[in-house]
């Protein structure tokens, strides 16, 4: 029997270091957490010291019953579990089950599963860090008391089903305020004027920036008689060269991924959800099998707020560029970078390659089309971090014409440096050769009318960049809680991947915002962040963070059970009768939204989906016949938009989607039209409008801008 007995988290991560031990070892997987709080109770005794009551998962018996018969015939016991704060949890609760200490058990960690990481690991054991338990646990029982104490309340109150969060509700709010910004904008009418003008045949375009010397600002044109007698002030106008400067300026490198980059990243330039990102991050990291090579860990530890290389990466990158890229690509120096996002903690390094000769080339047979992005992705982002600037040529002309004044400006990349492998936002504009006093030939000149935009939806991508700027979460929470938003239906993706609030979503934010503001308001819930990693660094007791939240929660939460009415919250009277039994029909709030029932429930059950007005019901309906009854199809309005319904509802139930082309022809059979739709779960995606003849199907948009071969 192996003398020592090695436990991580996953199977796929105990294949991958088993080929690093020898026959003395044994490796095993917990398959993630042994203990947790019970799913039935709250499982948090607030009355002593918030002392959590740990149970074993049904779904853990089996395996936590192997490992103790593991652990009583192995010498040693060592707890290899992932080096943050979930990781050191696990191997606590371990530690608990198995009824380990210091003499009998070792705590290892790693950022990156290779045998010169297991190796030194090994050599270098520990103690479990009781102060990391403590945060973790601290988080868990937080999250625990506010969704098990508010989530009952929104039941009572809204409706069924409903949850809040400490940190997901704020990302809710986020979402609803910026939507509330977009609606409340007013947007302002301005103008540009535009010249085309030539040099020896080439054409390039200058904007005006300048009337009588003075800057003209972004909203300075504001009609289209101002840019009119712009235009008539430059009738015969002569086109001059004023003034040419010339400057070479440089575009840094990015810096290596973190767990926010990464996944904003991810969502940027593959279409990837921070979900999907992390899932196919954490294949990647725990080991995939090349071939004779075995299973192999491809990339570091993927949750991570560190910018860190390590010496032994640095020089197998610097090594790389040096023999695969060219020696003029390498800087002197190694390029060290620092953390600036706020409550930086787990002291790991960047995401990046565990040998980046391990190209995405070389392996691209050995990953699923996914993996091979994302690694490649973090691959190029990863050379590039140690690569040289790019150097841009750039040009500014000042062009006269009257009392006005054009500018026009070019730019061209004199060496591409990082660029040649992790391509930037970069688009050269080349200016013909010109110099002070050219005469340049009119050949268009032109007032063009814009209008200012509101502010952006939030993507996932913006969204985590958003909590990571207010310090809000951390890199293990971004993607779970982006997921539960929208499978709690308070957040959709629209077409174009924004998101969106949805009814219920704004309701229970406004809600919160009015009876509970600390837990959606941004600067308390950082607060607790921050608190969280004083827990960490032993700054503080985990008692006392929770008591400071949990005493003035509690008795909030006992006034508003009393204070808050349901009726005023989910119900509106209106004048419309019931079908069935001619009832006043009212407007309830359910978890996906508003409908309307009879009053006389619960003797009449009627309900039926919710139009604001009579007019809008009878503008909505279409020419088109149902299939079933023959009665007038309606556009009706549901969970995830709207839909075609039958008129003769409730006695005819027909309903189908509306198809929405978007310009493509299918290329699977080349003669239906690629529209979009929904699955059951809401999530988009594009298929042929001739199904069933025709079962072609993808999630991504094929109007989507293509990506190169080098991105």
């Amino acid at each position: 029997m192996p003398k020592s007995l090695v436990i991580v988290e996953s199977p796929t991560k105990a294949k991958t270091i088993t080929k690093f031990l020898g026959k003395d070892f044994k490796v095993e997987s917990s398959f993630g957490h042994v203990r947790d709080l019970p799913q039935k109770e709250l499982g948090v005794d607030v009355e002593h010291d918030f002392e959590p009551k740990y149970v074993v998962p049904i779904k853990a018996k089996n395996t936590v019953s192997k490992l103790k018969k593991l652990a009583e015939k192995s010498d040693r016991i060592i707890l290899a579990t992932d080096e943050d704060r979930e990781g050191e949890a696990i191997a606590w609760h371990l530690a608990q089950i198995l009824k380990l200490n210091d003499d009998n058990s070792e705590r290892i960690t790693f950022h990156e599963i290779t045998k010169k990481a297991i190796d030194e690991a090994l050599t270098h054991p520990r103690h479990l860090d009781i102060n990391l338990i403590d945060a973790q646990q601290a988080r868990r029982i937080l999250d625990r008391l506010v969704g098990y104490k508010l989530s009952p309340l929104l039941w009572k109150k809204v409706a069924k089903g409903l949850s809040a969060g400490r940190v997901q509700s704020v990302a809710v709010r986020l979402v609803v305020d910026r939507e509330r910004e977009i609606e409340k904008f007013k947007k302002e009418e301005y103008w540009t004027v535009e010249a085309t003008l030539d040099k020896n045949k080439q054409n390039f375009v200058a904007q005006l920036n300048k009337e009588n010397g003075k800057p003209i600002t972004k909203l300075g044109i504001k009609d289209e008689k101002h840019a009119q007698s712009i235009l008539d002030g430059l009738n015969s106008a002569k086109y001059i060269v004023e003034k040419v400067e010339r400057k070479e300026s440089l575009k840094t490198p990015p810096t290596p991924f973190t767990t926010s980059t990464l996944q904003q990243e991810a969502a940027r330039k593959l279409g990837f959800s921070a979900k999907q990102t992390m899932m196919l991050a954490q294949r990647l990291y725990e080991g995939v099998e090349l071939g004779s090579e075995g299973s192999v860990g491809l990339i570091t530890y993927m949750r991570t707020d560190s910018l860190n290389l390590s010496t032994y990466s640095l020089e197998n990158i610097r090594s790389f560029i040096k023999e695969k890229i060219g020696n003029n690509y390498l800087p002197e120096n190694a390029k060290i970078y620092k953390t600036k996002s706020k409550g930086a903690q787990e002291a790991h390094e960047a995401i990046r390659p565990t040998d980046v000769f391990h190209t995405p080339d070389e392996i691209a047979s050995y990953l699923e089309p996914r993996q091979l992005k994302l690694y490649k992705l973090i691959w190029q982002r990863t050379l590039a971090s140690q690569m040289q600037p790019a150097i841009m040529d750039s040009t500014i002309v000042d062009i006269k014409a009257n009392d006005y004044t054009f500018q026009a400006t070019g730019s061209i990349v004199k060496f591409d440096g990082f660029m040649k492998v992790y391509k930037a936002a970069i688009k050269e504009n080349i200016l013909p050769t010109l110099k002070e006093k050219d005469v340049l030939e009119l050949i268009k000149l032109e007032k063009l009318q814009h209008f200012t935009q509101p502010p952006a939806r939030y993507t996932e991508a913006t969204l985590i960049k958003a909590l990571e700027k207010n310090g809000i979460g951390r890199p293990s929470t971004y993607a779970p809680t982006l997921s539960t938003i929208q499978e709690r239906n308070y957040v959709n993706k629209d077409e174009e991947k924004k998101l969106r609030p949805t009814e219920i979503g704004t309701i229970v934010t406004d809600l919160l915002v009015e009876h509970f503001p600390n837990i959606v308001d941004l600067n308390f819930t950082a607060s607790v962040e921050k608190e969280l990693d004083d827990i960490a660094e032993g700054k503080m007791k985990w008692q006392k963070v929770i008591t400071e939240f949990y005493n003035p929660f509690a008795k909030l939460l006992k006034e508003k059970e009393k204070e808050i009415n349901k009726k005023e919250i989910t119900e509106e009277k209106t004048d419309i009768k019931c079908d069935k039994c001619s009832s006043p029909m009212v407007i309830k709030l359910g978890r996906f939204g508003k409908f309307l029932a009879c009053s006389n429930y619960p003797e009449c059950k009627n309900t039926r989906p919710l139009f604001e007005t009579k007019e809008e019901s009878a503008a909505e309906e279409t020419n088109e016949k149902c299939p079933k009854c023959g009665s007038a199809l309606k556009v009706k309005t549901g969970r995830f938009g709207k839909f075609l319904a039958c008129s003769d509802y409730p006695k005819c139930k027909f309903t189908k989607n509306i198809q929405k082309p978007i310009g493509v022809k299918c290329p699977k059979c080349g003669i239906g039209d690629i529209v979009i739709k929904r699955s059951k779960r809401g999530k988009i995606f594009f298929a042929c409008n001739r199904y069933p003849e025709c079962d072609y199907a993808t999630w991504e948009n094929p109007n989507a801008p293509q990506k190169t071969k080098e991105e």
